[in-house]
């Protein structure tokens, strides 16, 4: 028999209209708002500092053991009580439709109702820019878990003639969805770890099933978990609702048999039917900036994973983690589930909650995952947590890589492709590492007599490649796929021939050249070749060899580059590092600028995409008139602020300290001038050219590491991202390109970060003030103690005798004094910096504390004006309704 639409619609509209004719429902709307509110906007909120509803998130399901009680318990209660349940079976309907038409009627009293708590999004809104996609999957998943424990309230409230008992049976039937993950939690895991008794319960769990939704995702597994208990309870309520028909015949226990047997069928079909799903995984990522949608780069990894080999991501995550690695966690959480879809039966995902001193740490431990000491500042105070961000990523017995800590800008997506493609590579590619006095590689040191570590590039490098020595005393024959020549200008004569002949056989070489290595500047290319370690008898030390000519490598590669000159830039993009940041450090970053050509080349895939780079002390390089070889310039200077500047203006070469840095040399700006930091130059003449030249060593020092795994300083930079990118294309494994240079950002709180920013400037002028302060006190008592010593050696009367004992006693008296001067000038500043930290930290408090209170106070206030309103004409309505000889009149007339 068909469903009639307005027999439905008539049951929904009585039932729909009952709920909102009273002040109770508005009550319960104002108080779950209000709830809502309180948790949505917490301490953790602010301290997170993201633009979105994850506090919310995190106890929705407790709410709904509140709202949908209360929203059900009269829905068939109410109608037993009274005795118009009767009455309403009599009506020409079936049970079906009437079993329906109150369904509807809940599920619209709690759309109604979910869409009073829309006042959070607003409250969102005014804070900050929040992912309007994201925002739309968790209104989804709390829409969805609401109408599937609708159905079950309402099956509590055919059960029994009371509301108070039926809001009672309800809360208990939906606390066993949403508390279903704890009790997982606890129970011991006996039967293995795909099929254990824990993990399907914690799988059951409602906060699991809504945890997609509140990242941003729409999973289908977790839209038919929601339908699959809508439709098992709305069966019970059907079944319940039919019970009238066989319960009091002669045939009611078996009837009652029967239907207990077709519900565990249907129990059955709809728990393997999720089970299928939950297999294919299939979610839809729908947030704005696409932060869990895996790239094309990824999803090819993924297809092509070998049948017969399984690849296992264990991920060991803290449950809470501080406010600058929410984004990180986040972000993880959300790929390592679209990976688990991608990937189907090829690849399992495993993410471990884990806390300090629990078994889940001490199994960290085993793969080299630790705890990261990570200080934080809350409420004033510096804290320190311990927390677990790491994966192992296993494709075998000996197979595994293992990624111990994703950091603040650790590109998540690369890091976890790279290492599924590092465990499934059966002919890993080669990079080999020329021996210079770079010593990238590391190695022993002859001076300290120590061994130097390896740079981070090299480990990085490790991740993907096999990596080797290269010796260049002899010719280079070696096999591997692109060779990184560090530094060549420090080669003797025959290396550096051999080295070049090298480079003729036209294979790939990735070459780093300096005027001036920051990191070693011993080693700059105009000084000569430093002596080496030990020393001959009496301790002196053997004299160096001559370096090569460095001209031999460049009229080989067809391009000019004055080892004796390094750029500089005047304009620094960054107004905050303007005092400390000097023109030597170079920053290749668009410019709004007229005539200005862009700093990174578009034409290949080394340098396309890039956004910023810092350069310490780089060389520029220029094609040869004349040279055949192709010339592709891969980052260029800005031509209005930058300039050349020659080594001997830079740099004094102490006779016993080495070379010193010259303060305040003068440059000068020439205007129009390109200055190619790097190119990629190749060739087809003879066995060809195939090479990057980057003429800064320093690119790939592990400074820009460090700032790129903690964005220190608030910089983005690209350093890292070019290196390897270079690496890639000389190796011909270009697929990690476009992976590595994507970015997403996370949306956050920029009202309050704009009200807290005026404070936080103020309270760095107070800081610098009262450094300058300090400073100008301890200049004023050094030059009390000079113009003292000064007065005794200007003396006519003292001899030369006198004078010294005097200068003396005046120098150990006064350096006494301003000794403790120098305590109580720093005493003083750092007392006054933590007083105007204090300060800042009450008035950023005091702004979060407004703000909370405003976001938990204002989103009640419609549903409860609305409720009032409500009142008001009800109590209007019913007092015209009343016969006026039966209103209360004045009782002193009658007394």
């Amino acid at each position: 028999m068909s469903l009639r639409k307005h027999v439905i619609f008539a049951v929904f509209k009585r039932n729909f209209l009952s709920y909102f004719s009273g002040v109770i429902g508005y009550l319960f709307i104002v108080v779950f708002v209000a709830l809502g509110s309180v948790l949505a906007f917490s301490d953790q909120f602010f301290a997170n500092n993201i633009a979105s509803l994850d506090q919310l998130n995190q106890y929705f399901p407790m709410l709904l053991l509140f709202i949908v009680p209360a929203i059900t318990m009269s829905a068939w209660a109410d109608e037993r009580k009274t005795g118009t349940d009767e009455l309403l079976f009599t009506l020409p309907a079936s049970d079906g439709e009437i079993v329906l038409g109150k369904y509807l009627s809940v599920l619209a009293v709690y759309s109604v109702v979910l869409a009073f708590s829309l006042s959070h999004v607003v409250v969102l809104f005014m804070l900050g820019h929040p992912d309007v996609g994201q925002l739309f999957a968790n209104y989804l998943g709390y829409w969805c878990a609401g109408a599937a424990l609708l159905s079950a309230g309402m099956f509590a409230s055919i059960l029994t003639s009371s509301t108070p008992v039926a809001f009672v049976i309800g809360a208990v039937l939906c606390a066993i969805p949403v508390f279903s993950d704890r009790i997982g939690a606890i129970l011991p895991d006996f039967l293995g770890r795909h099929l254990s008794a824990s993990r399907l319960f914690q799988n059951m769990g409602l906060s699991e099933q809504l945890r997609d939704f509140g990242l941003g995702m729409i999973p289908l597994s977790g839209l038919l978990y929601f339908v699959s208990i809508c439709i098992f309870m709305l069966y019970l309520n059907l079944v319940m609702a039919a019970r009238r028909h066989w319960a009091g015949g002669t045939k009611g226990t078996q009837m009652g048999w029967q239907f207990a047997a077709r519900a565990i069928c249907l129990a059955v079909i709809l728990i393997s039917a999720n089970v299928v799903f939950a297999n294919w995984n299939v979610r839809e990522d729908v947030t704005s900036e696409q932060l869990y949608s895996i790239s094309p780069t990824t999803k090819k990894v993924l297809s092509e994973l070998p049948e017969k080999r399984r690849i296992l991501i264990q991920a060991f995550i803290s449950p809470e983690v501080p406010r600058e690695y929410v984004p990180v966690r986040t972000t993880l959480l959300g790929l390592l589930r679209q990976y688990d879809q991608a990937a189907g039966d090829q690849l399992d995902v495993r993410i471990v909650n884990t806390e300090q001193f629990s078994p889940e740490a001490d199994e960290a431990r085993t793969f080299g995952i630790s705890a990261r000491e990570v200080q934080t500042e809350r409420a004033g105070k510096v804290v320190t947590d311990s927390v677990f961000l790491g994966a192992v990523v296993t494709g075998g017995v000996d197979d595994e890589v293992v990624i111990p800590w994703f950091d603040v800008g650790t590109p998540i997506e690369y890091e976890l492709t790279r290492s599924i493609g590092t465990v499934t590579e059966t002919n890993r590619r080669k990079v080999g590492i020329l021996t210079t006095d770079a010593k990238i590689a590391g190695g022993m040191n002859m001076q300290s007599f120590s061994s130097d570590p390896e740079w981070r590039i090299v480990t990085e490098l490790k991740k993907q490649y096999d990596v080797v020595d290269v010796s260049p005393d002899g010719p280079i024959t070696g096999d591997f796929d692109v060779l990184i020549a560090p530094l060549p200008s420090s080669l003797t004569v025959p290396q550096l021939k051999n080295f070049v002949d090298y480079v003729k056989s036209g294979k790939p070489t990735l070459i780093f050249d300096d005027p001036m290595p920051a990191f070693n500047p011993q080693l700059a290319a105009q000084l000569p070749k430093p002596s080496p370690g030990g020393g001959g008898m009496f301790g002196q030390r053997q004299p160096a060899p001559p370096k090569g000519d460095i001209n031999l490598l460049l009229n080989e590669l067809g391009i000019a580059w004055d080892k004796g000159q390094s750029v500089f830039d005047m304009v620094n993009p960054h107004p905050q590092f303007a005092s400390v940041v000097q023109p030597d450090l170079v920053f290749v970053t668009e410019r709004n600028v007229e005539g200005e050509l862009a700093p990174f080349s578009e034409e290949s895939q080394v340098s396309k995409g890039l956004q910023e780079t810092l350069l310490l002390w780089p060389g520029s390089i220029r094609p040869r008139e004349g040279s055949q070889a192709k010339f592709i310039p891969l980052i260029r200077s800005a031509r209005s602020s930058t300039g050349v500047l020659p080594f001997d203006q830079l740099i004094s070469n102490h006779p016993l300290f080495g070379p010193q840095m010259l303060p305040n040399p003068k440059r000068v700006v020439d205007d129009n001038t390109d200055y190619y930091l790097a190119a990629r130059i190749t060739s087809d003449v003879g066995a060809g050219l195939n090479v990057v030249f980057i003429a800064d060593m320093d690119i790939i020092s592990n400074m820009f590491f460090q700032i790129r795994d903690r964005q220190m300083y608030d910089l983005n930079l690209d350093n890292v991202t070019f290196v390897l990118n270079a690496v890639d294309e000389l190796a011909g494994d270009k697929e990690f390109i476009p992976l590595r240079k994507r970015r997403a950002e996370h949306r956050t709180l920029t009202t309050v970060e704009a009200r807290t920013q005026t404070f936080v400037e103020e309270l760095q002028k107070e800081t610098e003030a009262a450094n300058e302060k300090a400073d100008e006190e301890l200049a004023a008592a050094n030059a009390q103690l000079t113009e003292a010593v000064e007065k005794i050696r200007n003396d006519p009367s003292l001899d030369a005798q006198d004078k010294q004992i005097r200068i003396q006693m005046t120098q150990r008296s006064l350096q006494q004094r301003l000794d403790v001067d120098k305590v109580n000038i720093e005493s003083a500043k750092e007392k006054k910096v933590r007083q105007e930290k204090r300060e800042t930290e009450r008035e950023i408090s005091a702004i979060e504390g407004r703000i909370k209170m405003w976001a938990i106070l204002l989103p009640p206030i419609p549903a409860l004006v609305l409720g009032i309103i409500i009142l008001c004409i009800r109590v209007t309505n019913e007092r015209n309704t009343i016969v006026p000889e039966r209103l209360v009149r004045d009782v002193g007339k009658h007394a």
